[in-house]
Order: structure tokens, then C-alpha cells, then sequence
């Protein structure tokens, strides 16, 4: 009987499986988007619908290696805003670039060649970078597929195209035609490695252990007398540094000149140091007492007193200087024009040499000034060195030599010396310290023509992600110096300037557009820079007045900082509507570093070339950081890569996304196994939630079975009251981009709401009802708008499974048929709720009911732990309430709904006196009431039927 009466409950039946197994089904997925042609399909139907665009320009990633799990954020955040914005209507044109020049790429073909012992002529090299990146192209391409991420494959740029190439030199044209465009040289950011400039955005700050040196510049006694100084003992200015290695370099020393300088008395010698610093630098000497000063005067009295560089011959004068600060050192600065930018605008105020005795190896060159035990030495701080805090060997001869006496005068340049642990500037790539070298180069000017100020009024226009972007982006904009373009290597876009014999550079924009137009139509693009002469390349073009002859011309080997490269991309992407994009974008999607990056030069380029900035609106996340909060590198050592493929290979991509949206990922996330197997758990709530709403409507036909909402009871209405307002809130973060709070939402509605109350409630009506009793379609019907809801709503985030989803609620089937409309959830439209949904006199009945189901449940614990209860079905309630309390009314209002919503047998309602509810349980069996063997429920009398004796409402439940 009793298997017979299991036999008559509509219980839940799905063909969705309860395991995701995502690593083996979401490619199956994947293959069936192949066949849709999903991207294509998508956008035809929003330009079909004649909808608005939504333009979010992709940042190319480096052609150089594997997805890292950094990237596969970016990815996801740029897939899920896309996905989101498609479903709210918008067209939304996605073209992937990639970033294929430069040093990381170059540096990996050399060291294979290297390695196999090859020399290749220039162009080769280059055509074997292009083979290079083309191959890590295509397997970055299959990984973001796995990833998820649906995107306009076919017309994807790379910034080695031809077309690409030549669109960059006509943005780089239009800095030379309105006259940027300088050759100069003066300190850049060196990398010894790699023997190139870098750009401000190639650099990392790290602490750094140097060797501080207060060294002592010997002024001779007529100089002393002539300046008024005591010249009756050996005078010396004290200069210190940071950097020993720079002293050969040393053509100066800075004062400032409202400051007040003292000759201090050491005994058998003075030394010239600020006043304020005197005490300090007694300490850093261990002296007993302050020196006694003999002598004071103000800075600007000092200017041009020569004093004596302490190891070369050569006057070291003084300058005047208003950056001299009193903070640390001596107050007197000591001033190398070819390797500081400070220095170097005090030399030319002064029209000092900028010199600069260190090649492009970072090694001392033998200029006839150089000391010969200096010569060959190296200023490169290696790896293994930092690790141990061993001085460059540059540093130690250094030292060396300040430290031995004078061979004429025994006089010691070496004052003192300390450690000095600081923030220092390093190589993105060598990870080794940089120099500062003045070497010649090509500069765009940022402050001609008002280009910053039009740069920062930019700014302003527009909407930052977060709000703080604004203000990091304002100020690496303002504290900018001018742009260093030239660099040093083989793999990069060629600067088209041309030089004589005697080297001078000839520069023009209309020469530079003609070239470009011949590298457009070349197979292999900038390549044809490096094959053909310049007369060759200069075949058919018209020079500018003044120019040599073509024959008499060579063609210059600086290569375009990649910055210009990816910072061009939208004037050869979005300028040409490549892929239906058009300019400027709606937004760009990157991590923080590029305020200082490709924000940063896309704004300089499309404010100069363009007129204004290319995106309006820019949405910035943190980085992907270790549980010891240090970001995860590729070259880190860890127990497998930190690759997307391998995180997406252990728990699948929905998993990989799901965790990454529910990060605040305007901060650094944290990754880690438990936060991962976490992420995993919260996966498998979503997909049960999906999984019991496909269950219970196995037997309803939307067109056939669905109510009416003003038929609909009590609780399915509050039920899409809550939807409609989940729906709104989900809505909202998701403009915002506060996908994190998305997910919070989805698990608050599926636990709490769902979970909670609403199935925990239907499940008797769902289970034991009449097949079409009106209750049970009631229920139906709510929830097959709420699963509408939900499945769209996680659709950006879980791409897989909500389409997986909304085809076993539209076809009953893992894929949908051939020929079948809206196939795929990310063809479909956001859910709207209707405006009947909303009732908040009701969600305000529910509010206090729900408070005393709570307390329905905290009264029946009890008895259930003492064994008086089996099941809360095994109870009957009494409430007691004042007729006073505004609860009463509630409580009458819905007294038939309650003990559904108790999940009890019996609710009595009755009116009295005491003012506090009071509530009363009993044991149904002690009240004389009978159990229904099919729904569990007590009631007065069992009803006969051919299935046996049941309730009256499982008896009803028989009939056909």
C-alpha cells in the first residue's frame, strides 16, 4: 500500500544532473556555440532589432606565454559585463587584440637562438618573433574559449598586422606634425640586460639595500680665499649618495640658495655642509660633540665656487638648485647631468656637459676621463647580488677609490658610509635595478600646445571605476615627464626617421604616412623597414625642403615604445569600426597598474591624434595575490603554473568565474585551495537551486498550465515579489559593475528566499496536490518565472551552466534542436518583472508572518529533541494574540495559509488579552487527530479510497 501510495505523489524529476562535471561537459558546450555561431548570432539579432552598441575595446594582452590566472580575471570581468549588457539589449561589437612587439617576446627568441648557438640578420629575427607570437596567439585564443569568453575571433587585431603597423605611425605622424616630436638626450630609465630605455610603465618599485657614501669635494685654498671661505686647513664640500657608481659622472654640486651653510672645524680639516644637517652628519661620524662652525653663509653665496672632483681632473662647481631640501645628506647635492632628470634640467640651466661615461652594457667606457681601473667595470646589480645584498662591482671600485689617499695629497675622499634600505626603481622584466642614462633618444613633448592640460580636462569627462582611478590617473598624468619613444631593440614598430652622415635626424610627418601606406601593403609590414635601403623605401615619395638625397640617407634602428603600439589601438580598431566597434569606447577593463600603462598612453594618443579621450568611462581591477598577499606571478615557483587552463582543468570555468565575481575585484583577491574548493561549494547550491526548479515543473507547459497572477495564492505572489526585487537589485549591480555583490544577491535569494521558505513551503502542495490542482499550477507558474529569472540573472557569471539550464527547462534536453528559437540563454532578453509582481502590503504580512514561523520553529525544537515529535507535520498550534496588536489582523487575514507556512498540521488563531503573542504546541496524536499515510498530514478522519484511507485533499488528488 504504502509503495502504492509513493507511486501517486508527483515527485521531482529532472534530467539535469546533479554533478556538473564541468571539466568534461563544458566543452561539449563550447562545441555546440561553435555550431550556433554564437557571437555572430548574438550580435545579428541586436543589429536586427537596430539596438544601441556597447563598445568595450579589449587591452591586448603580450603575445609571450600561457593565460595566467591574472588574465583570466580581466577576461572574465570584460565577458561578464558583455554577456550582461547583451542580454539587456545592447549590440555589443568585441574585438580581441594582441599585443605581439617588444622586449618580453624579443628576449625570449634571442635566448632561443642563443641557446642553439644561431645569428640571425635583423629581419630574420624579426620574422622569427612574428612566428613566435603568432603560435602563443593561438593558444591564448583556445584558452580564453575555455575560459568562456565569446568574442569576434575572426577579425581580432594584432598590433604586428600591416594595417595595424601603419595605423600606429599615422598616430605617431600626427605627434611629429604638430611638432612633439624632439630628439634629445638625457636621463631615460635604462635595463642593463636588455640594453634598452623603458617607458615609466616598465618599471617596478621594490626595496632596495644601497650603499650610502658621504664623500668629500676638496676646494682648493685660492678658491677658498676668493669665496671668502677660511682657507687656513683643508676645506671640502661634503656631497652624498645613494648611487657610488654615478661620482665619475659628478660635473656639479647643488646648493640651495636661500639655505644657510657652515664650514664646520673637524681639526686637522673643515668640511662645507648645511647648517640644519651639521648635527646629524656629527652622529653618522660618531663624533663626541657638534663641530665648532667657524664660518656661515647662504647658498647663493657658493654659486660657482669650484671645488674638486676626488678622483678625476676636473672642477666640480657649484650650482644653485631650489629642489635641495634639508631632510637627509649634507644639503649639498651632488649633480650628474648625464643620470638624474633633476640634474640634468640643472645642467642645462647651466650649460654643464650631460655626461654620461656608462654604455649600453652599463659598463664604464674608456673616454679618455674614466679612470683606467674603472674602465670595463659593471654598474649591473644582477639577481643573485640582490638576493645577497652584494654592491654592484661598479659601487665597490668606486669605494675603492674614495677610499684610497690621494697619491700626491693623502687626502681621503671617503667621509662615511652606511646602508641605506629605500624604494627603488627596477626593470619589470630583469627584475634587476635600473639606471638613469643619458643617452639620445626620441622624447613627445606633453606640455606643447596645452596637450597635458587638454589631457587632464579629459579626465574629467570621464566615469571612473572605482571613483579613486580619477585621482591616480590625474596625478601619473601631471607628474609625467615628457615621453621617451625610442627604444632600443629589433622587434617593435620602426621609427621612420632618417640620418645623414653625420647623424643628424630628418623627421617628417608627410614622409612618415607615405611610408606607412607602403607597410600597409607589404605582407610583412614594418619588416620592409629592415629590408630595403632608404633610398629604396624613399622610392616615389616627396621630400620636404632641405632633405639629402635619398642615397645619401640611412634609416634609423629605434624601434616605437610598445606603449604607442597598444596605446594606437584605438585609432586602428575603433576609428576603422573593426568588428562593428565605433569611437571612442564605452569602456575600457584593466587592472590598476594601467593608470600608469595603457590607460594613460590610449589617453595621450587619442587626445593628441584623435582630440579627445578614447573611452568614456574606465573600470579597473587588483591583482590575483597569494594567501601571504603577494601577487602571483608567472615566473613565481609554485606546485603547478598559475595558468587558467590548469584551475579551469580542476574545477571547470564556471567554478573559476563564479570565484573571480564574487570578489571585490576593485581590491587584490586572494587565491588558494580552500578559497577555490569554497567557491566550488557555492557552485554546487546555484545548481541544485536551477536543478529542484527544473525538477518540480517537469509537468508544466507555460502556455498550457500557467495562471494568471491575480489567481495566483498568496505565497507564489510573495514569491515574485521578492523575485521582482531581487531582479531590480541584481539589475542595478550589475550597472554598476559590483558583480560581486550580484553573486551575493543570488546566494541570499536561492538560500534565504528560495531555500529557506519558498520550496521548503511548496514542497507538500508540489508533492501531494491534484496534478492541476490550482495551487499546485500556481506554484508552477511562479516558479518558472523565478527560474527564468535566476538563469538569466547568473547567465554572465555561470555561462555554461545557465545555459545548460535554460535548455533543460525549454526542450527537456542538454542542447537545444536544430532550428529551435532562442537555442541558448545568451540569445535571450533580461527578465523583466511585471508591475502586478510588486506588492509591498503584502511583503510587509510576510515580514511578520515569517517572524512567527521562526518562533514556531524555536517552540517545536524542544519537543522534537524530547521525542515528543517526529516531524513538525506531527504538531498543531495555537496563537494567541491581543486584539490590539496589528499581528492579529495579519494573522486572520492569512489563518488559512499558516499551517502550509508553519508546516504543522493545525493553526488556531484566537484573540486575548495578554499583550505578547503566546503560542502553544501539542502533539496532534494527544489532540485525537489521525495521520495521512501519503502527505504526513493530521486530520480529523481519514477518507476510503482504492488506494486506502487518506486525508480529504490526497483523497480529491485521486480523482482524474
Amino acid at each position: 500500500m504504502a509503495n502504492d501510495l509513493k507511486h501517486t505523489l508527483s515527485l521531482p524529476k529532472t534530467d539535469f544532473p546533479m554533478r556538473g562535471d564541468l571539466p568534461k561537459r563544458e566543452p561539449l558546450r563550447l562545441a555546440q556555440w561553435e555550431k550556433l555561431s554564437l557571437y555572430t548570432a548574438i550580435q545579428q539579432k541586436r543589429t536586427a532589432e537596430n539596438a544601441p552598441a556597447f563598445v568595450l575595446h579589449d587591452g591586448p594582452p603580450f603575445t609571450n606565454g600561457d593565460v595566467h590566472i591574472g588574465t583570466a580575471l580581466n577576461k572574465s570581468l570584460k565577458d561578464i559585463t558583455l554577456r550582461y549588457k547583451s542580454l539587456r539589449g545592447f549590440r555589443t561589437p568585441y574585438v580581441p587584440g594582441w599585443d605581439c612587439h617588444g622586449l618580453p617576446i624579443e628576449q625570449k627568441v634571442t635566448k632561443e637562438l642563443q641557446a642553439a648557438g644561431t645569428i640571425l640578420p635583423t629581419a630574420e629575427l624579426r620574422s622569427r618573433c612574428d612566428v613566435f607570437a603568432e603560435g602563443w596567439i593561438k593558444k591564448q585564443t583556445a584558452s580564453f574559449k575555455r575560459l568562456g569568453v565569446q568574442a569576434d575571433w575572426a577579425r581580432e587585431y594584432k598590433t604586428k598586422a600591416p594595417a595595424f603597423e601603419a595605423d600606429i605611425l599615422r598616430t605617431f605622424a600626427a605627434f611629429v606634425e604638430q611638432g612633439l616630436v624632439y630628439r634629445s638626450k638625457k636621463p631615460v630609465y635604462w635595463s642593463i640586460p636588455f640594453e634598452t630605455a623603458l617607458a615609466e610603465a616598465e618599471i617596478e618599485y621594490a626595496e632596495h639595500t644601497s650603499i650610502a657614501i658621504w664623500v668629500k669635494f676638496l676646494v682648493p685654498a685660492a678658491e677658498a680665499q676668493t669665496f671668502g671661505l677660511p682657507g687656513d686647513k683643508p676645506l671640502s664640500i661634503v656631497i652624498w649618495t645613494t648611487t657610488p657608481w654615478t661620482i665619475p659622472a659628478n660635473i656639479a654640486i647643488a646648493v640651495h640658495p636661500e639655505t644657510d651653510y657652515v664650514v664646520a672645524d673637524l681639526g686637522t680639516e673643515r668640511i662645507l655642509v648645511a647648517k640644519a644637517l651639521l648635527p646629524s652628519i656629527a652622529d653618522t661620524l660618531k663624533l663626541p660633540a657638534t663641530p665648532e662652525v667657524v664660518h656661515t653663509l647662504a647658498g647663493a653665496a657658493l654659486e660657482k665656487l669650484a671645488a674638486r672632483h676626488p678622483f678625476i681632473n676636473r672642477a666640480s662647481p657649484v650650482v644653485l638648485a631650489d629642489y635641495v631640501t634639508t631632510d637627509s645628506g649634507t644639503g649639498c647635492v651632488h649633480t650628474a647631468p648625464g643620470h638624474g632628470a633633476e640634474d640634468y634640467l640643472t645642467g642645462l640651466k647651466y650649460q654643464l656637459p650631460i655626461y654620461c661615461p656608462v654604455g649600453d652594457d652599463g659598463r664604464y667606457l674608456d673616454d679618455g676621463q674614466v679612470p683606467a681601473d674603472l674602465v670595463g667595470i659593471t654598474c649591473l646589480e644582477t639577481v643573485e647580488d640582490l638576493a645577497t645584498k652584494k654592491p654592484s662591482p661598479a659601487n665597490l671600485a668606486v669605494l675603492k677609490k674614495l677610499a684610497a689617499p690621494d697619491p700626491v695629497t693623502g687626502h681621503v675622499a671617503l667621509l662615511a658610509k652606511a646602508k641605506y634600505v629605500h624604494s627603488y626603481p627596477h626593470c619589470w622584466r630583469s627584475k634587476t635595478p635600473i639606471i638613469f642614462r643619458a643617452v639620445d633618444q626620441w622624447f613627445v613633448s606633453l606640455d606643447k600646445a596645452g596637450h597635458r592640460a587638454k589631457a587632464l580636462a579629459a579626465i574629467q569627462g570621464v566615469t571612473w571605476f572605482p571613483a579613486w582611478g580619477q585621482s591616480r590617473i590625474t596625478g601619473a598624468v601631471e607628474s609625467r615627464p615628457d615621453w621617451c619613444i625610442s627604444r632600443q631593440r629589433s622587434w617593435g614598430v620602426p621609427i621612420i626617421a632618417f640620418y645623414d652622415a653625420r647623424k643628424v635626424a630628418y623627421l617628417d610627418a608627410g614622409v612618415v604616412r607615405a611610408v606607412a601606406a607602403k607597410i600597409a601593403a607589404h605582407p610583412a609590414g614594418t619588416n620592409l623597414w629592415y629590408e630595403l635601403s632608404a633610398a629604396e623605401l624613399l622610392s616615389g615619395i616627396e621630400l620636404p625642403a632641405g632633405w639629402p638625397a635619398p642615397a645619401e640617407l640611412v634609416c634609423g634602428r629605434d624601434t616605437l615604445d610598445v606603449w604607442i603600439d597598444s596605446g594606437s589601438s584605438h585609432a586602428a580598431v575603433l576609428r576603422n569600426g573593426q568588428g562593428g566597434t565605433s569611437w571612442p569606447a564605452d569602456l575600457y577593463l584593466e587592472g590598476s597598474d594601467q593608470h600608469r600603462g595603457w590607460f594613460q598612453s590610449s589617453l595621450w594618443t587619442g587626445v593628441i591624434a584623435q582630440g579627445g579621450a578614447p573611452y568614456k568611462a574606465v573600470l579597473t581591477h587588483g591583482f590575483i595575490v597569494g594567501e601571504d598577499g603577494k601577487k602571483i606571478s608567472k615566473s613565481g615557483s609554485y606546485e603547478k603554473p598559475p595558468t587558467s587552463d590548469n584551475f579551469i582543468n580542476d574545477y571547470g570555468a564556471d567554478v573559476i568565474r563564479l570565484w573571480l565575481a564574487s570578489q571585490d575585484f576593485t581590491q587584490d583577491i586572494t587565491l588558494s585551495k580552500k578559497i577555490l574548493d569554497n567557491a566550488a561549494e557555492q557552485y554546487r547550491g546555484f545548481r541544485n537551486a536551477l536543478r529542484y526548479q527544473l525538477s518540480i515543473l517537469h509537468d508544466f507547459e507555460c502556455d498550457k498550465h500557467a495562471l494568471p497572477h491575480a489567481q495566483l495564492d498568496v505565497l507564489d505572489r510573495w514569491a515574485l515579489h521578492q523575485a521582482a526585487r531581487f531582479l531590480a537589485d541584481a539589475t542595478a549591480a550589475y550597472d554598476a559593475y559590483e558583480f560581486h555583490r550580484v553573486v551575493s544577491l543570488c546566494a541570499h535569494f536561492v538560500a534565504t528566499t528560495l531555500s529557506s521558505v519558498y520550496n521548503d513551503v511548496c514542497k507538500d502542495r508540489l508533492y501531494t496536490y491534484a496534478v492541476n490542482h490550482t495551487q499546485r499550477r500556481s506554484t508552477q507558474t511562479a516558479v518558472h518565472a523565478i527560474h527564468g529569472i535566476l538563469v538569466r540573472v547568473l547567465a554572465p557569471i555561470l555561462t555554461f551552466t545557465a545555459d545548460e539550464a535554460w535548455c533543460h527547462a525549454r526542450f527537456k534536453a542538454d542542447f537545444a534542436p536544430d532550428g529551435a528559437p532562442t537555442p541558448c540563454v545568451h540569445l535571450a532578453d533580461w527578465p523583466v518583472a511585471a508591475p502586478d509582481w510588486r506588492d509591498d502590503a503584502l511583503a510587509t504580512d510576510f515580514a511578520e508572518l515569517l517572524k512567527v514561523r521562526a518562533k514556531v520553529n524555536e517552540e517545536l525544537e524542544p519537543m522534537r529533541q524530547a521525542g515528543k515529535l517526529g516531524k513538525s507535520l506531527d504538531a498543531a498550534v495555537t496563537l494567541t494574540v491581543s486584539s490590539a496588536d496589528p499581528l492579529a489582523a495579519v494573522l486572520q487575514r492569512h489563518a488559512e495559509f499558516l499551517p502550509e507556512l508553519f508546516i504543522v498540521s493545525q493553526v488556531s488563531v484566537q484573540v486575548g488579552d495578554n499583550p505578547a503573542l503566546e503560542l502553544n504546541a501539542q502533539p496532534c496524536a494527544d489532540l485525537g487527530y489521525v495521520r495521512c499515510p501519503r502527505c504526513w498530514r493530521w486530520v480529523p478522519a481519514l477518507q476510503s479510497t482504492p488506494h486506502g484511507d487518506v486525508c480529504p485533499r490526497c483523497a480529491e488528488a485521486f480523482v482524474p
